[in-house]
């Protein structure tokens, strides 16, 4: 009976050394309370070094389980991590409106500029809606270039280009092989993809596809070699449908600028392609469009205007106006009422630029902070003829030699 005793003492007194050596393991509890939310959560516990992910996400206010999702009491990794939505990137668009929606966030209304999501859900980023299309008709799956289906299927009722609803793309339900193989081999550079193996391709899924340029940061200064981890890693052979990746190595910043076939002026190559590509044109404006060229509307006018007409300005009169938003998120210059900024046809303001006294105007690098000044084409030599506007007529007197 003593034995007993003794052998039960034993045990009970290994089970607290135990439990007392497992507790001394466990980090010291670190609560966070986020006035979002109201409810305390321990994820800085372990996550205390993570840096602040934006000046507009302070972790004071949203904590970090209103966007991550997780177990918000848990102090064990595994269980604090068991129920985290997509991840590392909670902007992932299978999770990004649990995530990142709500009124008061990305998911608003349109008229108080918080539709983010169905934006980016609607862009040619998303559903890559033109290749789909141009593919389908150059091989005779349909017989003109409206695009009718997508990534996923997506319906947009209030859309201002006709097209409500695309079903989503499905390679298997093809007769032609070559759209077939292009279902295999070609559906990686859309948001919604994992991204391809290799350095050379490194980027996330969803908004943090661009906005997210190193770990747990999101920023609207986005480099050109963000864009290029779609935009120029080399080219689609279409009569193989096969990706024929970059085997040179840049070394110079034109060599690195976008496509390697393709022609570019100074300000193309110097300039990020943020300072002259507006939201719009990259998130989507909130409709479904056929093809990348029906968005992509900044041409070289857009700045420069033509012999015959300036382009287009604004003077900033609302303290309301997008414009001010933006250059608060990305504080490159200090917008102030009064100021007169360019902006684009569709009255997008460009409001990383100056119209200065003397006539001519500034642009500030929203990823370099540098200074570009530049005069209207009104009053020079050009010879540009008035119906030929685009900006491929531009790179025939301006494209710089490689």
């Amino acid at each position: 009976m003593r034995r007993l005793l003794l052998l039960s003492s034993f045990f009970l007194l290994l089970a607290i050394l135990f439990v007392w050596w497992n507790d001394s393991r466990q980090p010291n509890p670190i609560a966070l309370t986020p006035t979002l939310s109201g409810e305390t959560e321990y994820c800085t516990t372990c996550h205390a070094d993570l840096p602040e992910i934006s000046a507009s996400h302070p972790v004071e206010t949203f904590g970090c389980v209103s966007c991550h999702g997780g177990e918000r009491l848990a102090l064990n990794a595994d269980l604090a991590h068991s129920p985290m939505r997509g991840g590392a990137n909670p902007s992932d668009l299978s999770v990004v409106e649990t995530s990142c929606g709500g009124s008061n966030c990305h998911s608003g209304s349109e008229a108080d500029d918080r539709h983010h999501i169905q934006r980016v859900m609607t862009s040619v980023q998303s559903t890559y809606a033109g290749a789909i299309a141009n593919i389908r008709y150059t091989f005779g799956a349909q017989t003109d270039l409206t695009s009718r289906f997508g990534i996923n299927a997506i319906t947009d009722e209030h859309t201002q280009t006709g097209i409500t609803s695309l079903d989503v793309f499905d390679p298997a339900l093809e007769t032609n092989p070559m759209i077939q193989k292009f279902g295999e081999e070609c559906l990686t550079c859309h948001i919604n993809a994992v991204p391809r193996e290799g350095e050379s391709f490194a980027r996330q899924t969803g908004c943090a596809a661009c906005h997210s340029t190193e770990q747990h940061k999101l920023t609207t200064a986005i480099p050109y070699t963000q864009c290029n981890a779609c935009h120029n890693r080399g080219n689609y052979d279409l009569r193989t449908m096969t990706f024929i990746e970059r085997t040179d190595t840049p070394t110079k910043r034109i060599e690195d600028y976008y496509q390697p076939i393709a022609q570019f002026t100074q300000c193309e190559y110097t300039l990020d392609c943020v300072d002259c590509h507006t939201r719009s044109e990259v998130m989507g404006d909130g409709d479904l469009h056929n093809n990348q060229k029906d968005i992509q509307y900044v041409q070289c006018q857009t700045c420069h205007g033509t012999l015959t007409e300036l382009p287009l300005t604004k003077t900033l009169n609302d303290p309301n106006d997008v414009a001010f938003r933006m250059s608060f998120l990305n504080p490159v210059v200090d917008l102030k009422i009064g100021d007169t900024i360019l902006v684009t046809e569709q009255g997008e303001p460009l409001w990383n630029t100056h119209v200065l006294s003397d006539g001519t105007y500034e642009m500030i690098g929203k990823v370099t902070n540098q200074k570009f000044n530049f005069r209207p084409v009104m009053g020079t030599a050009c010879e540009q003829k008035p119906d030929e506007q685009s900006s491929q007529y531009c790179h025939e007197c301006h494209a710089v030699e490689k």
